[in-house]
């Protein structure tokens, strides 16, 4: 990947998204508090996330990832030094999480595009 780029991460039940920021590094959004996948596909997510900055390779684990900038046909990527500027100041905040609203993707295509968006929940 190269920095400025989405990460695509592919999970049990659901993609999780980081964003690219070199040197082997992410920036992505980690729900706080219980999350699970329950019983007859009851789900509890939490209110909260954090923003992390973490290594690729210790957020993805064993799991597939791909870069997937997805949205670049139809919405500008910012330049890549507004990207990582803007990033920054995120890592090691709370902030509000919502699954439909809130969450991973829409974060990163924020950085990205100035634009949250996630095609998970369209």
């Amino acid at each position: 990947p190269e920095p400025g780029d989405l990460i695509e991460i592919d999970l049990p039940f659901c993609q999780h998204w980081a964003l690219y920021l070199g040197d082997g590094y992410v920036i992505h959004l980690m729900p706080l508090g219980p999350q699970s996948f329950g019983v007859e596909g009851t789900t509890v997510f939490s209110s909260k996330a954090k923003v992390m900055r973490e290594l690729l390779k210790e957020v993805v684990e064993n799991h597939t990832w791909r870069v997937n900038n997805k949205f670049d046909r139809s919405h500008t990527p910012r330049p890549v030094e507004k990207i990582i500027l803007s990033a920054e100041p995120w890592v090691d905040k709370e902030v509000p999480y919502d699954v439909i609203y809130r969450n991973c993707e829409h974060f990163v295509t924020m950085l990205r595009y100035g634009e949250a968006i996630s095609g998970q929940v369209s």
